[in-house]
């Protein structure tokens, strides 16, 4: 772990400025009503939907600027990587959650109608407004961090066992071999606000009309 993730904040939220992110915003406290609705503190449930939901940005940004810098033939700038970077990471916080919670046949169905949902609404945003995308992301990560911090507070006060960490929970994040699962919530909690920070970032980038504005123009008109 690098000491920037050490000491990344866990309390920052950006502030709305604009349109695009009043929608952004609206979008995710929409979307954070209905979990709160569906799922109430059934957290590791609630972490399954969230992760098969938030594996989907970083694929569809990482595959429109990869055709885009194809068809352009220009660099990419690293985003294309970074992108695809969170969607795997994305995955195997769905994976762990997968081994923790043990899904039923309706949980696991809510999620393949969720993401099939998810992705055609994702594909459609990112192509009207890349930025507008971005920030979304970017706020749905703040809520995954809160959700996160509450699923901690949820074992700590002894509401939710601390169970043994799966395997592959252990194997991806290095963790002990005796890690439990306060250790997993722990690691997942700050890639959340990795993704959150750089999301965050490149809707910024893209309000500014900086370089990588350039690189996914095609993708954004």
């Amino acid at each position: 772990m690098t000491p920037s993730a050490q000491t990344r904040s866990l309390e920052m939220h950006h502030a709305v400025s604009g349109t695009s992110d009043r929608i952004a915003l609206g979008i995710t406290l929409s979307l954070r009503f209905l979990a709160d609705t569906f799922f109430a503190k059934r957290y590791g449930n609630r972490a399954i939907v969230l992760e098969t939901v938030a594996a989907v940005p970083g694929m569809v940004g990482g595959m429109l600027v990869h055709l885009r810098c194809l068809r352009w033939m220009v660099d990419d700038h690293g985003w294309i990587r970074t992108l695809l970077d969170e969607a795997e990471n994305e995955r195997m916080h769905l994976m762990t959650f997968i081994k923790i919670a043990n899904p039923n046949w309706f949980e696991r169905a809510v999620v393949l109608m969720t993401q099939a949902l998810f992705f055609i609404f994702f594909f459609g945003l990112y192509l009207a407004s890349s930025r507008t995308a971005h920030r979304l992301v970017g706020y749905f990560e703040e809520e995954a961090v809160v959700s996160y911090t509450r699923y901690l507070k949820e074992i700590d006060e002894g509401r939710v066992e601390n169970i043994a960490a799966p395997a592959i929970a252990i194997d991806y994040w290095k963790l002990a071999p005796d890690a439990r699962l306060r250790d997993v919530v722990l690691a997942v909690r700050l890639d959340e606000a990795g993704h959150r920070d750089v999301n965050h970032a490149f809707a910024d980038e893209l309000s500014a009309g900086g370089l990588t504005q350039s690189v996914t123009r095609s993708v954004t008109q």
